[in-house]
């Protein structure tokens, strides 16, 4: 069965753009019954963390989590090296090592093909496979959308495992990659994404977060998140209530993605950019900055770069360690301070 139709087009979302909205997902979770106490439990829903922890023993614990979204571009093979990608990112982002992936698999069957299904399969088993770890298993369904994704696994020392919490008054923000994943996959879907552009929307998004797992033994790490769906700003929040502090946001020290300054002039952007400043906008000290790049700093991220807190006298030297394992959107973008949890644009 030959396929005519974009994988997009099947999509009325794509990759961490089809996240809900951090207001309705923080809504839906204060109603879920509570959990009972388990000792081994090392980091639960409480924080809105990357993935949970569970102690296995004194030198090992379990880090665990899902991810999985619609297609942001129309290559099979792409889509999945980027849901695959996005997924372990959160793993990394623990200070873990990745240890095994489960596939997820959800795909219109009349309308895609096999051999299109397998080359989605084939692109996040060839991420896995850089990784070093095994896609063990999986499962799939007919669904009206295509969706795909991992259940990730991964291990780290108890003692080392790295939180979104963690963060101290002074600590410097760094984040690894450069903004605008968003913007671009926008543009693509509109057919506006020249193929400069649309090399660059893959290569950030098939970068995996390898930087994350040796994060532990860097001096002056505090805490880690990656920065995904809810935005730059949505995630820095997320970290500033974990650590009851201000994240200061310098807006314009983000590094961009070739072309997503003027494609945001141009009024391109998602639509979830909106819903995520609607969500958190109230917790957020704006002085006015221009509305383009507002929409950058809420922009969602498919398989975005760290965002980590680390104390300001060791801030250089883990800029430098960045660059130098490829990571060359790094950039310092603010800074922890005193204040009530929220986030303050300068």
């Amino acid at each position: 069965m030959p396929d005519t139709i974009r994988l997009t087009s099947l999509a009325h979302g794509g990759g961490c753009g089809c996240k809900l909205a951090p207001a309705v997902l923080q809504d839906i979770i204060a109603r879920m019954p509570a959990a009972a106490t388990f000792s081994n439990l090392m980091v639960g829903t409480e924080t809105s963390d990357d993935a949970a922890v569970w102690r296995l023993n004194d030198q090992q614990a379990l880090v665990a989590t899902t991810d999985f979204f619609m297609p942001v571009v129309d290559d099979p093979f792409d889509f999945g090296r980027i849901a695959a990608t996005n997924a372990l990112s959160d793993v990394y982002a623990m200070g873990a090592t990745p240890i095994l992936a489960l596939a997820i698999v959800g795909m219109p069957v009349g309308k895609l093909s096999p051999d299109t299904i397998g080359k989605i399969l084939s692109g996040g088993a060839s991420v896995c496979a850089a990784a070093g770890i095994p896609v063990a298993g999986g499962h799939s369904i007919d669904s009206v959308e295509p969706i795909y994704g991992l259940v990730a696994l991964g291990l780290v020392h108890p003692d080392r495992v790295l939180t979104n919490r963690g963060g101290r008054a002074g600590d410097v923000l760094i984040l690894t990659k450069a903004l605008g994943v968003g913007v671009l996959s926008a543009a693509f879907k509109q057919e506006r994404l020249d193929p400069a552009g649309y090399d660059a929307l893959i290569a950030s998004t098939t970068q995996l977060n390898v930087l994350g797992q040796t994060l532990s033994d860097v001096a002056g790490v505090h805490a880690v998140t990656d920065v995904t769906g809810f935005g730059l700003i949505g995630h820095a929040l997320e970290m500033a209530r974990g650590a009851g502090l201000t994240a200061e946001l310098a807006a314009d020290a983000p590094a961009r993605l070739p072309g997503v300054e003027q494609l945001l002039q141009a009024g391109v952007r998602t639509g979830a950019s909106g819903r995520n400043w609607e969500s958190y906008g109230d917790a957020v000290e704006d002085p006015g900055i221009p509305a383009w790049r507002r929409d950058l700093l809420t922009d969602p991220q498919t398989s975005g770069g760290l965002l980590i807190a680390v104390a300001p006298e060791e801030a250089d030297a883990l800029l430098a360690l960045a660059k130098a394992r490829g990571f060359e959107g790094a950039a310092i973008v603010g800074r922890l301070i005193a204040g009530a949890p929220g986030v303050r644009l300068v």
